[in-house]
């Protein structure tokens, strides 16, 4: 699963683009991961003057049309991106389940998690990095995967001989195609790490988000449409998990 859409790449791919978001939308497929992701980015950063993290940056960043609220924007990857992210004031290479002192200590205020937590080796250690990097009463706001969709939990549970080229058909390009991990991928389990990590004031909703992540071929967006509309019904089967979690004003993890 990769962390939205790809940008449309002619004007005949646009508007299809946006047909199928319209038609999702007549369907009742909302709010979208980026609309509760936007919110909740709204509601958590200071007016001005705020440092924070995009922690797994990508193409696309949904901190960008805060920028006017921030006055640094660093990014922190396991792996350097194929090219510069203008949007950067820094990039730091780190593993989060290890480096927790790629950044100082409370020195942030807002951590955004795009996708990341499924690839994590040890989420509750990355989870518990992110929280030590946050000032007290910081936020973040991360979203992933939920294996309590069937569609996501199988394609997490895949062989990677078989997940490697389902990865590369329905993403923007093979540099997106991680290693599926998974482990903390429910919302119970996921809520659980997030408290393990220190974490308080956790709240999480979830969000039909296959059709809209897999629209790149008209196959895969079928998939996720039909993924989509069952488990519309029931919230906890979602197919993606959004949450914002505040450090507390001691870490106790």
């Amino acid at each position: 699963m990769k962390p939205g859409p790809a940008a449309p790449d002619s004007r005949a791919d646009r508007i299809l683009a946006d047909r199928r978001e319209r038609l999702l939308r007549r369907l009742g497929l909302v709010p979208t991961t980026a609309e509760v992701t936007q919110a909740f980015l709204d509601a958590t950063l200071p007016a001005s003057g705020a440092v924070v993290v995009d922690a797994g940056c990508g193409r696309v960043s949904a901190l960008r049309p805060f920028r006017d609220r921030v006055s640094e924007m660093i990014g922190v990857d396991i792996h350097t991106p194929d090219s510069p992210l203008p949007w950067l004031d820094r990039f730091v290479q780190a593993d989060l389940c290890r480096d927790e002192d790629a950044l100082e200590p409370a020195s942030l205020d807002v951590v955004l998690s795009s996708f990341a937590v499924e690839h994590f080796h040890d989420p509750v250690a990355a989870l518990r990095t992110l929280a030590g990097w946050l000032r007290p009463g910081g936020w973040l706001i991360l979203t992933t995967v939920n294996r309590a969709h069937p569609f996501v939990d199988a394609y997490c549970a895949m062989p990677r001989g078989l997940a490697g080229p389902l990865q590369r058909l329905v993403k923007a390009g093979p540099g997106d195609a991680h290693v599926l991990i998974a482990s903390a991928n429910t919302p119970a389990r996921l809520r659980a790490a997030l408290l393990a990590a220190g974490f308080g004031d956790v709240e999480l909703i979830t969000t039909d988000h296959l059709a809209r992540a897999w629209q790149r071929r008209r196959a895969t967006f079928a998939v996720g449409l039909v993924g989509d509309l069952a488990a519309h019904a029931f919230p906890l089967r979602r197919s993606t998990m959004v949450v914002r979690a505040q450090r507390p004003e001691e870490l106790t993890a």
